[in-house]
């Protein structure tokens, strides 16, 4: 039952609706199902399988708004849902910024975002990807943990403005991470996709099985600026922060890096590197989004960034009237384009640098500048001339991805990346890996 046709929604949403008292009221129905295998120590330990389905109410009178949820729909549930939001509403103080309802509006049918076999793949697939990582990390004394989950689900929007809205959507992903059994390296992999046909998980645990021989017994080097080759869920990570701060408003009111000395932003103005592209496309085939944003808003394709220059920032509802623009849908995924060299290129152009395969406990220090600082993890290493020469121990790091982004010598070809600050969970993402110049690290972390 938790995942219903467009017109199985509808049908509920317009019962919905026809309990409203409010001057406008908008109801929100989602659900899916989320099935999981973990494993750890060379072993699968818990397998759960949900499903759920739940309602959104969100009520206006005049400028105040009350919100509640419930899954209990029934007819009694969906009655008690809307007098709760109606209730909330009416106690609440006007809010100046809220925005009326959206009218009807046209959607683009995105049905390549939704995978049969992904939704309903079961124990047993999980379990075939699972045993190909812990087998031969057994055989080699290595000691592998992860996850594996597949699923999927639906949203549908209704409001009594006449619009209506309908997608569905399936995710798969394969994360693992590969210890020695001394406790001195670790490797990591991991794919998400979309289609569970397209995560190849014996060539994830193959590459984090490498990495973890490889990251054995570390070495100290002094922290500094190198060339840095990041990997694509390192950069995905980065970049992602700094999309957060595309927001007009943001800017606009001087809160950003995209904000303009003595006010305005810096749409038109070139920030990075001429081989920077960063859009937003929702029919992107690997990594398909929603056709609508969290205002009802249809997506559209958007350049934030093109050849280096800032093209296009988001506009809520309320700021473009404000700010007399046009409204822009929120982004339904990140693309950062690529270029053509490969990991393997980078390495052999490279005299002294550094492999990162990904960053974790990344923060925000500046939103400014967004300097961010963080660690890497799970495989870094020193090269030199042109090879990789040993593994080291780990950095923390303190960059800001606008710097990161001017300073680029090589990338290679875009992938879907998982991230590791749940990005790639709220929005798709892909990245290239990049090879970078003067990539600064402050300080030596004793972690693994």
């Amino acid at each position: 039952m938790a995942l219903l046709s467009a017109k199985e929604a509808e049908t509920l949403l317009q019962k919905v609706l026809a309990l409203s008292k409010a001057d406008e009221m908008e109801a929100t129905l989602q659900g899916g199902r989320r099935a999981w295998t973990r494993f750890g120590v060379n072993s699968a330990s818990t397998s759960g399988d949900t499903d759920d389905l739940s309602l959104v109410i969100n009520s206006h009178f005049g400028q105040r708004s009350g919100v509640a949820t419930s899954n209990t729909l029934d007819d009694k549930g969906l009655e008690r849902v809307v007098r709760a939001a109606e209730e909330i509403a009416r106690l609440r103080p006007e809010d100046p910024e809220q925005m009326p309802f959206l009218s009807k509006q046209k959607y683009e049918d995105i049905s390549v975002g939704f995978d049969e076999a992904t939704y309903n793949a079961g124990a047993d697939v999980r379990a075939q990807g699972i045993a190909a990582t812990i087998d031969p990390s057994r055989a080699k004394n290595l000691i592998a943990a992860g996850l594996y989950d597949n699923g999927g689900g639906f949203q549908a929007i209704a409001n009594t403005r006449g619009n209506f809205a309908y997608t569905r959507s399936s995710l798969a992903s394969f994360t693992t991470t590969v210890r020695t059994a001394d406790g001195t390296g670790s490797g990591w992999g991991s794919e998400m996709s979309h289609r569970i046909g397209d995560i190849k998980a014996k060539a994830v645990g193959a590459r984090a099985i490498e990495k973890a021989e490889l990251s054995r017994n570390p070495v100290a080097i002094e922290p500094g600026n190198y060339t840095v080759i990041l990997e694509p869920n390192a950069v995905g990570d980065l970049v992602s922060f700094m999309t957060f701060f595309f927001g007009a408003r943001q800017a606009d009111e001087g809160r950003s890096f995209l904000s303009k000395k003595g006010g305005g932003n810096l749409v038109g103005e070139k920030l990075f590197g001429d081989q920077v592209n960063i859009y937003t496309d929702p029919n992107y085939a690997t990594a398909p989004g929603d056709p609508f944003d969290n205002e009802g808003l249809p997506a559209v394709r958007m350049d934030f960034v093109r050849s280096g220059v800032v093209k296009t920032l988001n506009y809520s509802r309320f700021w473009a009237k404000k700010q007399g623009k046009e409204a822009t849908p929120g982004p339904a995924n990140i693309i950062i384009e690529g270029g053509t060299s490969s990991i393997e290129d980078m390495i052999k152009s490279t005299e002294r640098g550094i492999l990162v395969t990904r960053l974790w406990y990344i923060r925000l220090v500046d939103p400014q500048s967004v300097l961010l600082t963080g660690l890497t993890r799970d495989g870094t290493f020193l090269i030199e001339k042109g090879r990789l020469k040993s593994a080291i121990k780990n950095f923390r790091f303190n960059e800001t991805p606008v710097k990161m982004l001017n300073n680029i010598e090589m990338m290679s070809p875009s992938v879907r990346i998982t991230g590791s600050e749940r990005v790639g969970e709220q929005l798709p993402v892909l990245a290239p890996a990049l090879k970078v110049r003067d990539f600064s690290f402050t300080s030596l972390s004793d972690a693994v």
